[in-house]
């Protein structure tokens, strides 16, 4: 049923869901998201997404947080590892959370109990929260953690303070060896710029040189032991941070269980609230459920559209009837009515509210089927129509009594002979599983199949004829017709051509007939072709020209005229060749070498050829052949 969901547009659905969550964790359980398909439970989830809402309308947006940190940080504690300041802030923010979360749920007592009893399955986390704050706070470690990395800290201070003074000092007598009058440090040891050329002069060891090597940075000799004390403090003091670091660690992992069962509680508050949220944005209600065979819509709209322009829908399909059949207008909103029959049926199961009004009630179905859209596959060799016939196939073979079968256009992308029968065919199958179905066509035969038929309510989109536009509201009880020809003159077709087309669907094309001119301008082309010449623009000559044959310069007669490319046959020594108009130079025209009668076949054949043709004019001669080879002609 997954393409038949991703076709209705649930994965959108589900991604404004995902939106709506805090928490990486109640994101992922989310994309899970599937219809219900036990009564208990669908109603329930339904009954929780209205109550979190109620909670949210009145008390405000639960203060939600993220777990990820938490879970990361647990599972390295729970393994041996020490924990960074980062790590364990994470974890103090998270419960924080779980603190402001249970005073929250303890004041939604009033707007809902069942969601205010989630309280009781959350932990008080606020100890660990206070020792993880009194030590550490983002990136650090405070000094309140404990006595002796407060002293520490402060010998620490007060060495560096000495040291800085020293050097100060040193800094008033030396000034002349100095490049410049600063203190700084390198790789930790706070040192001095001194003049290389002072190197040898200046007690002290060299710690740095700078880039261009005139200037050695230089740890006097009379701060050495005080940065050594130095040294030691900085030691001291990392191993009682990390002292402190490994204590909050293992205190972490000692929550291990209320860290967990906080953890799932708040994806699921996530989760739940998330729907809620969907709910409020969506500007959606509860719709009621029920097992029974019945489906009722009561202004219903299409979450995925725009909800101020979309037109609402009502219908209600229930026993004894199982089918509806839409008929309408092209554009008139056939597929939007099916889309949002089967999207609000699988989100109502999902426990979610759907944009309706008031009395609408989904009964609850074991599988939603649809062949909706464009089923052509090129990947798969397969036209429009042999799509929708396999898809067709894949819904018989699944669906049951209790499933919802939505079909857009049945039978058409073929021969509409065939289609109608392959349509009733089907809707007869169907019938006969008992299964629900709503179908669009616009098929004549299937309009009135759907009449006729017990157990299947017609419908129609409404169309306004007089504005020439769909209005978007389906009518049932009655047919509907395609309006094919006004919305052409809607969308702007000629009124020739219109005309034609009525007198056509009306009486048949036999009957009519055809329009003397054709009734729409007809523009020129604007295909750039390529310009071939066909004209005279080159000598064509004529039989007989007088030739001469260059750049051989040799004399030749013209046998046969330049075609259309230039090509020209010319007589040469006996021989006849096919050479370049432009290779020719013409030496005398044959109207003045020859009569207008005058008979070539004397220059051009052979004696035995003209012998041998004079014979067959008189006489059939069944030995006489000629042939023709390389542009001699010889009699065989």
């Amino acid at each position: 049923m997954i393409q038949d969901m991703l076709t209705l547009g649930f994965d959108q659905i589900i991604e404004q869901l995902k939106e709506q969550a805090v928490s990486q964790a109640a994101r992922r359980l989310l994309a899970e998201t599937e219809p219900i398909l036990n009564e208990g439970l669908c109603y329930a989830r339904m009954e929780e997404t209205t109550a979190a809402r109620r909670v949210i309308e009145n008390t405000g947006t639960p203060p939600l947080a993220e777990t990820e940190g938490t879970d990361t940080g647990l599972t390295e504690a729970l393994q041996g590892g020490m924990l960074l300041p980062a790590q364990l802030t994470s974890i103090a923010r998270f419960c924080a959370a779980v603190r402001r979360l249970r005073r929250y749920l303890q004041n939604a007592q009033v707007h809902s109990a069942g969601i205010a009893s989630w309280y009781t399955e959350l932990p008080d986390l606020a100890s660990l929260e206070d020792e993880i704050e009194h030590s550490v706070r983002e990136e650090e470690v405070l000094d309140d953690a404990s006595p002796a990395l407060r002293n520490l800290r402060r010998q620490r201070e007060h060495t560096e303070q000495g040291i800085r003074e020293k050097l100060n000092q040193i800094i008033f007598h030396h000034k002349a060896e100095l490049a410049d009058n600063y203190i700084t440090q390198r790789g930790g040891t706070f040192v001095l710029p001194v003049l290389k050329r002072f190197q040898n002069q200046f007690p002290g060891r060299v710690v740095d040189t700078s880039g261009k090597g005139s200037t050695v940075f230089m740890e006097p000799s009379a701060v050495q032991s005080m940065r050594q004390a130095l040294d030691q403090l900085m030691i001291d003091i990392d191993t009682e941070e990390r002292r402190i670091l490994w204590e909050l660690s293992d205190r972490v992992a000692s929550q291990a269980e209320p860290l967990r069962e906080a953890v799932r509680v708040m994806t699921d508050l996530d989760m739940l609230f998330a729907r809620a949220k969907l709910s409020l944005e969506m500007d959606a209600r509860p719709a009621e459920l029920t097992a029974e065979r019945r489906i009722c819509l009561v202004n219903a709209r299409h979450p995925l559209l725009d909800r101020q322009a979309c037109v609402p829908l009502s219908l209600e399909l229930a026993f004894p009837d199982s089918g509806i059949a839409v008929t309408g207008p092209n554009t008139g909103g056939k597929t939007v009515c099916l889309k949002t029959v089967g999207l609000l049926t699988l989100m109502a199961q999902c426990g979610l509210h759907i944009p309706c009004a008031e009395g609408t009630v989904i009964g609850m179905m074991d599988a939603v089927f649809c062949d909706i859209g464009d089923s052509q596959s090129i990947s798969q060799n397969l036209s429009t129509f042999s799509g929708h016939m396999t898809n067709i196939i894949r819904i018989l073979r699944h669906c049951s009594r209790d499933s919802l079968v939505l079909l857009d256009e049945l039978g058409s992308g073929t021969d509409p002979a065939e289609g109608s029968g392959l349509a009733a065919a089907i809707l007869e199958e169907l019938l006969r599983r008992g299964c629900f179905f709503m179908v669009t066509t616009h098929d004549p035969q299937i309009k009135q199949w759907a009449e006729q038929t017990d157990q299947v309510v017609p419908g129609r989109m409404a169309f306004d004829r007089v504005s020439l536009k769909p209005l978007y509201h389906l009518e049932l009880g009655k047919s509907g017709k395609s309006c094919a020809i006004e919305i052409a003159r809607r969308l702007g077709m000629d009124e020739g051509l219109l005309s034609r087309a009525k007198l056509v669907a009306e009486h048949g094309p036999e009957t009519i007939p055809e329009p003397v001119q054709h009734p729409m301008h007809i523009p020129s082309t604007r295909l750039q072709r390529l310009v071939r010449k066909t004209d005279s623009s080159f000598e064509r000559f004529c039989m007989g020209d007088s030739v001469l044959l260059l750049p051989d310069k040799k004399n030749a007669i013209v046998y046969r005229p330049a075609d259309d490319d230039g090509n020209v046959i010319i007589q040469l020594q006996g021989q006849k060749l096919t050479v370049r108009h432009n290779r020719l130079q013409l030496l005398v025209p044959a109207s003045q070498l020859y009569p207008p009668d005058y008979d070539f076949s004397i220059i051009f054949d052979t004696v035995a050829n003209r012998k041998a043709a004079h014979t067959m004019s008189r006489k059939f001669d069944p030995d006489a052949v000629i042939v023709i080879k390389e542009g001699k002609q010889n009699e065989e």
